[in-house]
């Protein structure tokens, strides 16, 4: 902004100084040029009636020429024949050379010549005060712009900084003070919108806080019993077994819970970990082939040994089973979890036999890859995905095939909770 105010107001100086002055020089040039040619009209007829005399009482020689002859003036005295009698300076000739010839009583003539130079250098002594004044209007213009420029911008920059802080997650804004009623207004609007930000922070907050407590309390109630359950004589070695299984997912859910309930807060991710995603994904596959086959669906995995890389196990799980889960629910046919090193990147696909669907806005909130979803699962393995440092996006294939691709690195882009 402060540049472009700059550029603006020294070129709408320069425009009107180039209307005024350039004009302004031609008249001055032109005024000059008619003085130098009536001066040296008047010159002339002096110059004759000099020599006129002179030559009545004796003869015109080069003194009397040089005497006559003013500075950047040439004098040529010549015969009735045109030749050279006598003369005073040389110069070759100009197209703007100011000449005038006057016919002696003798016979003789003389001619007078205001060079060009001279007058040029006239012309540039009356222009040189014009170009001097355009100057330092130019100069005057570019100091007041920068001045006038930063006293506008001020109040912009504090917007801006605000904005940044907001950003932040600093919703103290100090007032704007600022003499720009439109720069009060926005200052305003963004106090404003501070206080909306901070309270809805504070509620989310809160509702996370609520939504901790509620889940956990129930879920280790559960866990309590079922582990109860597991230690009964009267239990059979098969429910036991099938308990056991049940108390694993039940912690996989309490964790799930935590770490979903970080996430929304905002927290940071704790160090990556190295991960097998060939043991991962056959694990993910395993649990979730147990309900497709119910339906005469399979889930199977594939994956290159060695298969490592740094990530958070937790989240990576839950992705797999938000895709899984949407594979088994809105797709077709066997359900394929494939992981390969892609040099740049990790990337895991889940597959099924399905029809892609259209893929505008599937990872937006309320939005289904069929109907009867709540489309919330897509949107929040997207999250996920970006927390650790990739993406989650639908290929553009006959089939419904989603692909996370995963850092090497396993760095993560959580941000610390604000405040």
């Amino acid at each position: 902004m402060r540049d472009r105010l700059i550029t603006a107001l020294v070129g709408l100086t320069l425009a009107v100084i180039v209307l005024y002055a350039v004009p302004r020089a031609y008249m001055l040039a032109d005024r000059v040029q008619t003085s130098a040619a009536q001066q040296t009209e008047r010159s002339a007829d002096l110059v004759a009636a000099v020599l006129t005399e002179r030559s009545r009482s004796g003869g015109i020689g080069e003194q009397d020429l040089a005497e006559l002859a003013g500075d950047g003036e040439l004098l040529v005295h010549r015969d009735a024949d045109g030749g050279v009698l006598a003369s005073t300076g040389s110069a070759g000739a100009h197209a703007a050379d100011i000449v005038e010839t006057r016919s002696l009583p003798d016979g003789t003539t003389v001619a007078l010549t205001r060079t060009g130079a001279s007058v040029s250098e006239r012309i540039t002594e009356a222009v040189m005060p014009l170009v001097l004044i355009g100057l330092v209007l130019v100069v005057l213009a570019a100091v007041a712009a920068v001045l006038l420029a930063r006293r506008l911008a001020r109040p912009f920059q504090q917007l801006a900084d605000a904005a940044r802080r907001l950003g932040d997650g600093t919703f103290t804004l100090p007032p704007l003070d600022s003499t720009l009623p439109e720069a009060r207004a926005v200052g305003v609007a963004l106090r404003t919108s501070s206080r909306q930000l901070e309270a809805l922070l504070h509620r989310e907050r809160q509702f996370a806080a609520n939504a901790s407590h509620q889940l956990r309390t129930p879920l280790t109630a559960l866990r309590l019993e079922l582990e109860d359950l597991t230690y009964w004589p009267e239990t059979a070695p098969a429910v036991s077994e099938q308990l056991g299984r049940a108390l694993g997912e039940l912690d996989r859910l309490s964790g799930t819970v935590t770490e979903l309930l970080e996430h929304s807060r905002g927290r940071r991710l704790e160090r990556p970990v190295p991960v097998d995603l060939a043991l991962l994904t056959a694990e993910s596959a395993e649990r979730w082939d147990r309900q497709a086959g119910a339906e005469g669906r399979t889930v199977t995995a594939m994956a290159p040994r060695p298969a490592r890389v740094r990530t958070h196990p937790g989240l990576l799980q839950q992705i797999l089973d938000v895709l899984i889960h949407n594979a088994l629910r809105h797709g077709r046919g066997a359900v394929r979890v494939r992981a390969r090193d892609a040099r740049t990147h990790w990337a895991i696909t889940v597959q099924d036999e399905g029809d892609r669907p259209a893929d505008q806005g599937i990872f937006d909130r309320h939005v289904s890859t069929r109907e009867g979803g709540e489309g919330i699962g897509l949107t929040v393995a997207a999250e996920l995905a970006e927390s650790l440092g990739g993406s989650l996006t639908l290929e553009s294939t006959p089939t419904t095939t989603f692909l996370l691709r995963l850092p090497p690195s396993g760095a993560t882009t959580a941000v610390p909770a604000a405040g």
